[in-house]
């Protein structure tokens, strides 16, 4: 694992977004103090209070009257993003900056509450703001963000969060679009197409709009395809000359049309869940199962953000996605957790949950799911916690006796690491799972060790599959196991459409 990603690891993708955003407003203020920005710094720090004060305010009151959870990373974040779009005042008693700043920011916190539907709000925040802003007082977000002083520090800044959520799909597939949109109808010369990129991508707040707003987790697809058609739709409304009649559109209602169309393709629900209880699985490793009045339907291998409220959230904040480790088969949704030593605010909190407590659900996603096809040879690796995909798949297989060909390699430091093991041995007995447990730590391996020793490796791969170039993997574990074992699978000629990871798109 290299630098970047170690210190990106260390972060969720909100906290990722909150300091590319506070290092911004630092950058304009540096700028803005060298002249380089045609903004007063010490207008914009009045910006930047008077926006983060309205929109705590407004989303206390609106938590308040709905009776509904706050996030504190979430309205910062939209305060923030709204400093970028409103153009900060000329003085302190600039009415048309107060009117707009005021409304933008009352509405872009009430959006999350008033236009939401099953707890999960619709359209992104900060663009309802100014959009709705622009149609009833006619005054228009000047997205100042879109200059070019700004622009490395919002591209390098924004390509750190396409990394961390590992969006690429959907960011070339939004700029490729938008730009061919934009100078589409406007080149008459092959010759002057080179500036005119240049200029989409340096004078407009396309990289803004397309790293920090498009890629709201709560506001875009899971699935691949529908992500990629998600950024083509938005960035063909994004090209400033689109509109019906004399109706023109905005970046704002590029992105607020583009969240209707998410609404409509992607799961809509949010779930309260309570605890029903905690069984420990392995050496750190605990099982927490939950019952909801409502019905999930998930695929096994899918995985969902988990919001749980706690004083004082260190960097990594309140939210994380975990995989479900049950089954649809199952009466109750869990989720496998391994806790360390030195954990999380979040995981201290959620290892003292009691039975009854409670716990948000919600962004149910993932393509890290079965192939329909029950003929297909499957190979599972797992390394650690990362099993835990693993363990809904096949237990699903067993309630509902699918015989698929599997093989399951699952990789531990030791005995007590391994979790699980209920369900795979009884899967080996009764519907044919081949299950390969291996142990890494050579200090830890016991004398009467009957199974593998060392990581899942080629030679290791070749003796227990036959044709393995024909198989099908599914890996999950660590960054450095996951990029390792497609290496390995790879040298040995496994084309990639036949390696499948699982991966969260930067929460965990």
């Amino acid at each position: 694992m290299n630098f970047i990603d170690a210190l990106l690891n260390r972060y969720t993708m909100y906290r990722v977004v909150l300091y590319e955003l506070i290092a911004l407003f630092f950058v304009a203020l540096i700028l803005s103090a060298m002249g380089v920005l045609p903004v007063q710094p010490l207008m914009l720090l009045f910006s930047l209070a008077c926006i983060t004060m309205l929109c705590w305010a407004a989303n206390v009151f609106f938590s308040l009257s709905f009776k509904a959870p706050t996030n504190v990373e979430s309205f910062i974040i939209t305060a923030l993003i709204l400093v970028f779009l409103i153009t900060p005042p000329q003085s302190m008693g600039d009415g048309t900056y107060l009117e707009i700043a005021c409304w933008a920011s009352i509405w872009a916190m009430a959006s999350k509450y008033i236009f939401a539907i099953g707890r999960k709000h619709i359209f992104n925040p900060a663009a309802f703001g100014v959009a709705l802003t622009a149609l009833t007082l006619n005054q228009s977000a000047s997205w100042w963000i879109g200059t070019f002083p700004m622009m490395p520090f919002v591209l390098a800044g924004g390509l750190l969060i396409v990394r961390k959520t590992q969006r690429f799909d959907l960011f070339w597939a939004f700029i490729v679009t938008a730009v061919v949109a934009i100078i589409g109808t406007r080149i008459t010369d092959v010759a002057a197409l080179g500036g005119i990129v240049w200029n989409v991508l340096t004078v407009t707040p396309v990289l803004f709009f397309a790293t920090v707003m498009l890629t709201e987790p709560l506001t875009m697809p899971s699935k691949r395809t529908l992500r990629v058609l998600y950024g083509v739709i938005v960035g063909i409304l994004f090209a400033p000359w689109i509109h019906i009649g004399t109706f023109y559109f905005t970046p704002e209602l590029a992105l607020l049309l583009g969240n209707v169309y998410v609404y409509i393709v992607s799961p809509k629900q949010k779930l309260l869940l309570i605890l029903r209880k905690k069984l420990r699985v392995a050496s750190g490793i605990y099982d927490f199962w939950f019952q909801s009045s409502e019905t999930l339907a998930f695929l096994p291998g899918q995985y969902l953000e988990w919001t749980l409220g706690h004083d004082r959230p260190d960097a990594r904040g309140n939210r994380r996605s975990f995989t479900i480790s049950s089954s649809p088969t199952e009466d109750g949704i869990a989720m496998g957790v391994r806790f360390y030593e030195k954990s999380s605010t979040f995981k201290q909190r959620l290892l003292a949950l009691e039975p009854g407590d409670s716990i948000i659900a919600s962004q149910l996603a993932g393509e890290f799911t079965l192939p329909k096809n029950t003929g297909e040879r499957l190979v599972f690796i797992a390394g650690g916690i990362g099993v835990t995909p693993f363990r809904s798949m096949i237990k699903n297989m067993l309630d509902r006796n699918d015989r698929r060909p599997v093989t399951l390699f699952y990789s531990n430091k030791r005995t007590e690491d391994i979790a699980y093991r209920d369900v795979f041995d009884t899967a080996r007995k009764r519907i044919g799972t081949d299950v390969i447990y291996t142990l890494t730590d050579p200090s830890a391996i016991p004398s009467d060790w009957k199974g593998e020793t060392g990581r899942v490796d080629e030679n290791m791969i070749r003796r227990w599959v036959q044709e393995c170039e024909e198989c099908h993997y599914y890996l999950s574990g660590t960054h450095d196991m996951v990029i390792g074992t497609q290496r390995t699978l790879r040298n040995m000629d496994v084309p990639r459409h036949r390696i499948t990871t699982d991966f969260f798109p930067g929460f965990a």
